[in-house]
């Protein structure tokens, strides 16, 4: 039975978030390297994508390198940017055919100049696209992210173009990289492990966490389907009572 049917299409969340782990703790299963796990990864992301498309879901965030990522070994972080060039290329005329819109948050001055240039190439080419954005988190760390949304608020108060009593959840929100995006409803983690790991953490305050033992290359449709389907059994109260939502 295809699991796409038992889905509500109404109340489908608009941002999901995805946390790809379990890359390493596949290839070691195949006797392979870490490498070898991270390009084997690429048919969960089309997979993800091309599902939360057909649920009505508008936004989907992939947490692709951490600010923690850089102390990996040379060797891995160098396969992971060269693997991110090559996977952006290819994937471009099938983002163009989807609709997908390419965006990008973290700090991305730290990333090699030819993955700078090939990524804002990609953002600039699928920039008109309309059916969902599909944002990769690059040299990302949530913990940082707030830090410089906290120092850039600051100056503008210095500054006085801005009141210290006008800021607001709003104020924050717009000083994100992730002002243009909508909160994270859901939140998917695959390989077992259940925490957050500094990952969109303003984003995720009332998100629904969904933590799965699929290793991230076995992920497919039918387990983001899994994921959606468990987020829809849940009550989302935001603070209220049962009752109060059921009114």
């Amino acid at each position: 039975m295809d699991k796409k049917l038992n889905i509500d299409l109404q109340n489908t969340p608009k941002h999901v978030a995805i946390i790809m782990d379990g890359n390493g703790r596949w290839a070691k299963g195949k006797g392979m390297n870490r490498i070898f796990g991270h390009r084997n990864a690429l048919t969960a992301v089309r997979e993800s994508v091309k599902a939360a498309s057909q649920v009505n879901v508008k936004a989907i965030t992939l947490y692709a390198f951490s600010t923690e990522n850089w102390n990996r070994p040379k060797l891995e972080v160098d396969a992971l940017m060269s693997l991110l060039i090559n996977s952006l290329k290819k994937e471009l005329s099938e983002f163009m055919d989807q609709g997908v819109k390419v965006n990008s948050i973290g700090c991305l001055d730290s990333l090699p100049s030819k993955a700078q240039n090939v990524l804002k190439e990609v953002i600039f080419e699928t920039k008109d696209n309309k059916e969902i954005v599909l944002t990769f988190a690059l040299s990302y760390g949530g913990r940082e992210e707030i830090v410089n949304a906290i120092k850039n608020i600051s100056k503008k108060v210095v500054n006085k173009e801005l009141h210290l009593e006008k800021i607001d959840e709003n104020t924050i929100n717009n000083h994100l990289y992730t002002f243009n995006l909508p909160d994270v409803d859901l939140m998917i983690r695959t390989s077992g492990e259940q925490r957050i790991s500094n990952f969109l953490l303003w984003q995720m305050a009332y998100a629904e966490l969904y933590f799965t033992d699929v290793l991230w290359p076995d992920f497919r449709q039918e387990h983001f389907y899994d994921a959606i389907i468990e987020y829809q059994n849940r009550e989302r109260r935001f603070g209220k009572t049962s009752e109060q939502i059921t009114e």
